[in-house]
């Protein structure tokens, strides 16, 4: 059994792409992305539901479910554009937290293996590690870089007796091997947590974490450029990771660990569609929408939006790179390309 169906939520896919079998590579041979479900919430912290969240990410829009979202700002259909492919979500038992992350990579690495770009909607942040470690298993251990937005630095180590869990992913990345901590970069972090020994940690493995007390003093444009020139330095690939959470909850309440201050939906969507449109994203997981807690869909509404922003910056990347055009974020909007 390779996905669970109908067990949280409606069967559908994602805005009504075509639908695909990740253990079945010929269903998506010509795919350009496959997304995938992931609904674990079994390492969350504090409010779960994140379960919940793959399926509100696939509906929450008030447009038809055809296949179809031309972008305004960036002029292509990315739907139309990619060759888009759901593969529902993978079997994944919030009990089992060790099982659920192994099957998660096998899935993740099928797909990568194909040349494919996996997004993979979440669940809880636990499952970054088996989404990055598939890609780089494919790509190579430490090829493969990692934008990071979050609230939190995820790096803990041993949380409620337990390895894996949503406040540990990047540590098991990282030691791992899968990904080099001077290759990992931290947006919008914020709060209380982690502490002194962890801050310690992580300054040793040469992470470049991002607080936003200096984003508001530097902007978030100049931080984004300083992070993207590390991203792609010595690493053959950039993957994504958004924790909703990065944006303050007014913008984000469905979430189970929000914290105060963080970033505007227009400076997260803004940032997606950046790294999308400027790097070589090979991956991307958008995690930790919490449906239960949410209000008027405001968080499901603004994690559906970050999914189109990243493949609307992919097709524009490669629309770019067949006819030597190059998007202009100034032009008028009835101005053409």
């Amino acid at each position: 059994m390779s996905r669970y169906g109908a067990q949280f939520g409606p069967d559908i896919t994602f805005l009504g792409v075509d639908r695909c079998e990740w253990g079945d590579p010929a269903s998506y041979s010509d795919g350009d992305v496959v997304i995938l479900g992931a609904p674990f919430d079994g390492g969350t912290s504090h409010r779960a539901g994140t379960r919940f969240g793959p399926q509100h990410i696939r509906q929450a829009c008030y447009l038809p479910q055809d296949g179809s979202r031309p972008s305004l700002a960036l002029r292509v259909d990315a739907l139309g554009d990619l060759r888009v492919y759901d593969a529902g979500d993978v079997e994944m038992f919030s009990g089992d937290a060790e099982r659920s992350v192994r099957d998660l990579q096998e899935a993740v690495h099928a797909v990568a293996s194909t040349g494919a770009i996996p997004f993979i909607l979440g669940g809880d942040h636990t499952i970054a590690w088996p989404d990055h470690a598939g890609v780089a298993q494919h790509l190579g251990q430490g090829r493969v870089s990692m934008i990071h937005f979050d609230a939190h630095a995820d790096t803990g180590d041993i949380e409620f007796g337990a390895l894996v869990g949503h406040g540990q992913p990047m540590r098991r990345l990282i030691e791992s091997g899968a990904l080099r901590g001077d290759r990992f970069l931290q947006i919008g972090l914020r709060g209380y947590w982690p502490g002194p020994e962890i801050l310690g940690w992580m300054a040793g493995q040469g992470i470049r974490s991002y607080e936003m007390t200096e984003i508001v003093e530097r902007g978030l444009t100049e931080c984004l450029t300083e992070a993207f020139a590390i991203a792609t330095d010595d690493c053959d690939g950039v993957f994504l990771s958004v924790d909703i959470d990065v944006c303050d909850p007014g913008h984000a309440p469905g979430t189970g660990t929000p914290e105060p201050g963080g970033l505007s939906a227009r400076q997260l969507l803004d940032s997606v569609r950046r790294v999308a449109y400027e790097l070589p994203v090979v991956g991307i997981d958008l995690v930790e929408v919490s449906p239960p807690y949410d209000h008027a869909d405001i968080t499901s509404l603004l994690a559906n939006r970050v999914v189109l922003e990243a493949l609307s910056g992919i097709a524009r990347r490669r629309r770019d790179a067949a006819d030597g055009t190059t998007w202009d974020p100034r032009r008028p909007l009835l101005d053409g390309r």
